[in-house]
């Protein structure tokens, strides 16, 4: 995995965290099959986490809550917006949780150049700084983020220090 780029996440993942503010994934649409939603991955250096924001189509939706924060707050840094080839999409910052490389499906590839999709510098150092502000508010009791992400974090966390210390008491003695 890699920050910057953008993955679907495995169905497992909401099977092993139960949270029903998460966004699921939806492979049916009209029929036929098709993966999302996309996320939008950054890594959390201080605990090898990735965290995941997704994206939605449903711009004008976004917007109408973007403007009553901004109208009510003097600012949201819950959600952002941007294109992805082409197309305006909505960053939903507030729905962004935690993850492991084992739960990726697969990266987001665009059909026409069969290279990974990736936004533009300036909008891909907006979000991961919105991003980086919500989850330490977040982490200081203010919430901001629907999902209950920090118990996932240290689910995640606590699976992924077994493997390390079992890795270490095997291969370290």
């Amino acid at each position: 995995m890699r920050t910057g780029h953008f993955y679907y996440i495995e169905d497992q993942y909401f099977i092993d965290f139960p949270d029903d503010k998460l966004m699921r994934n939806k492979d049916r649409i009209g029929g036929s099959l098709h993966d999302r939603p996309c996320f939008y991955a950054f890594e959390d250096e201080s605990t090898g986490l990735f965290w995941m924001i997704p994206c939605s189509s449903r711009v004008q939706k976004y917007k109408a809550y973007y403007e009553a924060k901004v109208a009510r707050y003097g600012k949201c840094d819950t959600i952002t917006f941007g294109e992805i080839l082409g197309f305006e999409k909505a960053f939903l910052i507030q729905n962004m949780c935690p993850v492991t490389e084992r739960y990726i499906k697969n990266e987001y590839i665009d059909r026409r150049t069969s290279v990974p999709v990736r936004i533009d510098g300036r909008l891909e150092a907006e979000l991961t700084g919105k991003a980086k502000r919500v989850l330490a508010l977040q982490r200081q009791g203010v919430r901001l983020i629907f999902p209950d992400v920090l118990k996932i974090e240290k689910e995640l966390l606590d699976r992924c220090e077994g493997k390390m210390s079992t890795y270490k008491d095997r291969y370290q003695s």
